[in-house]
């Protein structure tokens, strides 16, 4: 059930991991590099000028980091949703990129042609992950009605929710909405008509500029 009022919510990528060139599933809890909390800074100037009522994140690391200098440049109450939590990927948690990538595009492909169900062993499917977000989603909604909300979850997730919420859109559209890089933000408004998308998976540009600022480029991992 949709609030009366409309609400604001921006999903949001966390920011960068200390080893991004690696895997990192539900399995592994793993904190920001030092990029990735100045990414995180970077992002909270620019939520100061949006005004959220919360910061929401999951309980991994990696989000909380990104979620808690937000919370605190804009003076808000920072709550954790341990159901957002990164997807299960089992045996590739550690693995090289390079190594594990095979895995990953047969599965996004298998979702993309509509067997959204499909998942390697140990892993989660795009409907496990739907199952478990969507229901917590709704929650956050419901407890923050009419308000503005900031929700740091993960590169999988993220795209799981929108392609799950925003009209228009299917698990067959995984390419076309865009790729989540690290602080992609999406701009969603939920009414009482259904969910409306400002933006999607855009990349603030005081982030940007961190980016930009970057001596020394580390492949980012996406989704």
């Amino acid at each position: 059930m949709l609030p009366s009022e409309p609400t604001t919510l921006w999903l949001v990528r966390h920011a960068e991991s200390a080893t991004p060139t690696l895997f990192h599933g539900a399995e592994s809890d793993v904190e920001l590099g030092a990029h990735g909390h100045r990414q995180a800074h970077a992002a909270a100037q620019w939520f100061r000028e949006r005004q959220p009522t919360v910061v929401v994140s999951s309980a991994m690391r990696r989000a909380v980091q990104t979620a808690q200098p937000i919370a605190a440049v804009c003076g808000v109450p920072h709550v954790i949703e341990a159901l957002l939590h990164e997807r299960f990927v089992g045996p590739l948690s550690g693995c090289p990129r390079d190594q594990g990538e095979p895995i990953w595009q047969e599965t996004l492909a298998k979702w993309r042609s509509g067997a959204t169900g499909y998942a390697p062993p140990g892993m989660e499917s795009f409907d496990a992950i739907r199952e478990r977000t969507l229901p917590a989603l709704q929650r956050l909604v419901t407890a923050f009605s009419g308000g503005r909300i900031v929700l740091v979850s993960h590169g999988v997730v993220c795209k799981v929710l929108l392609l799950s919420l925003v009209p228009g859109y299917s698990a067959a559209d995984w390419l076309r909405i865009g790729v989540a890089k690290n602080v992609a933000v999406s701009e969603l408004l939920a009414t009482a008509d259904g969910w409306q998308a400002r933006h999607l998976l855009m990349v603030p540009p005081p982030v940007q500029a961190v980016d930009a600022e970057r001596v020394n480029t580390v492949p980012t991992t996406e989704a």
